[in-house]
């Protein structure tokens, strides 16, 4: 199994950014991880916010082969706690395609086209977070499955 983090725009800030490759390493004990930015739509200022989704959708979708299990990140999609998380990965890990891929869409959300490509959808918190941010509590999140997973001491509860 591989999972991809498949995102819009590019992290700017050195801490997060820090702490983020920090995690990504972290990662790599457990699996395949790959992540991948698609560059934020230059002169987005002037597409409707239908446009500038539809726009980022399209891309998206060029990085997503046919096989690929997608997971968005998305302020509509089901809570779990990080346990359950963990527990839905280890299902996901054992009985999904060949690669798992978790999208991080733009400021605006998803286009339709992506909502249908999409085989489930996962809220982080009904808080909103910068797009940055958003990374690295995901990946955070994605190490922290994988420790429950494994038994190891990373996770108290």
């Amino acid at each position: 199994m591989k999972i991809k983090l498949l995102v819009i725009g590019k992290t700017d800030n050195k801490h997060i950014l820090a702490l983020f490759d920090d995690y990504c390493k972290r990662l790599q004990h457990y699996v395949s991880f790959e992540f991948s930015f698609i560059p934020d739509l230059k002169n987005s200022k002037n597409l409707s916010l239908i446009q500038q989704k539809e726009i980022e959708g399209d891309l998206l979708l060029k990085y997503l082969d046919q096989t690929d299990e997608i997971i968005l990140l998305d302020e509509k999609g089901t809570y779990y706690k990080s346990t359950e998380f963990a527990e839905f990965l280890e299902k996901k890990t054992l009985l999904s395609a060949k690669r798992l891929v978790f999208v991080i869409g733009g400021a605006y959300g998803f286009s339709q086209r992506v909502y249908e490509r999409a085989n489930a959808q996962i809220a982080l918190s009904k808080m909103t977070f910068s797009h940055q941010m958003v990374r690295l509590i995901f990946v955070e999140q994605l190490y922290r499955a994988f420790t429950i997973v494994k038994g190891e001491k990373y996770h108290h509860e």
